[in-house]
């Protein structure tokens, strides 16, 4: 995730990104460009309709319009998956952290302490890397049998957590906890894997096909031929005007496509490394 001062705003916009849409569209926009020169040309030297294409400056204008409200919904609809994805590794950071004083305030041992301070942060390792397409054992802090254990599942965050209970219930019978201390940790624990499900649903959820291949297509179709509205205004300029409207148009679709699925490596995904660096720094320090 990018960092930056939103104050700042006039230097951003001299500021070019690798993230930027500019790099991402640059092809495409010459390409446009020159599809509206050529058009232009033709219309300009061979087919003169410049009196019967005035009219359509009002359709497309009223097109337009319909078309931004197919926009506005479509990036507050990707925004909305990005910020409830932020909502949920902000309660697991919460979680983790609460899990962690509580286990240290139950018990004085150090092995136990030192047990869960491997696997609440594996757990925020591993639900990371598994948004991400696979975990990587070898990353984790495990021991030569919970690696052995955790290569033979599929879902990793579950056997994590399948650990930890089973650590919480030898805890309980063992009398170092009691029933409600139980429950307490329970209530904790059981959120890890109500946030990891409801970030599987995000990602796993993405907008419907239909709605996303109608709008490209009216966005492809809306840009080839809104320059015969004005290029019998602005002439062989139409295709600055052009290449300004895909660049906008298509920018938006862009990064509706990079913010609905928050959890990967792009630029502008969420720091996901960064919060599982703090969870492990802040679990490590509770129970030290």
């Amino acid at each position: 995730m990018i960092k930056y001062n939103p104050k700042t705003w006039f230097r951003h916009i001299f500021a070019f990104h690798k993230s930027d849409t500019f790099y991402i569209l640059w092809k495409e926009l010459v390409l446009i460009g020159l599809f509206t020169l050529g058009l232009a040309y033709a219309e300009i030297h061979y087919l003169r309709h410049g009196e019967k294409l005035s009219s359509l400056m009002q359709i497309f204008t009223l097109v337009g319009f319909v078309l931004s409200l197919l926009l506005v919904f479509r990036t507050n609809t990707a925004y909305d998956r990005w910020w409830e994805g932020r909502k949920q590794w902000g309660s697991l950071v919460n979680n983790t952290r609460n899990l962690a004083i509580k286990i240290g305030s139950m018990t004085t041992n150090k092995d136990t302490e030192h047990y869960f301070a491997r696997m609440i942060p594996n757990y925020a390792i591993a639900m990371k890397e598994q948004l991400r397409g696979g975990v990587k054992p070898e990353e984790l802090e495990l021991t030569d049998e919970e690696l052995a254990g955790i290569e033979k599942v599929n879902h990793k965050t579950s056997y994590i957590a399948k650990l930890m209970y089973e650590k919480l219930h030898r805890l309980k019978k063992d009398g170092i906890i009691s029933q409600e201390e139980f429950l307490s940790l329970d209530y904790n624990l059981r959120s890890f894997s109500e946030i990891t499900g409801a970030c599987e649903r995000i990602k796993g959820t993405p907008i419907p096909y239909s709605y996303s291949m109608f709008l490209k297509k009216f966005i492809f179709i809306y840009v080839c031929t809104v320059p015969l509205a004005f290029i019998h205004i602005f002439g062989y300029y139409s295709s600055v005007v052009a290449i300004f409207i895909f660049y906008v148009l298509v920018s938006l679709e862009i990064l509706a496509e990079e913010i609905e699925d928050p959890f990967g490596r792009d630029d502008n995904d969420l720091p996901t490394d960064e919060l599982c660096i703090k969870i492990k720094a802040n679990v490590k320090e509770i129970l030290r």
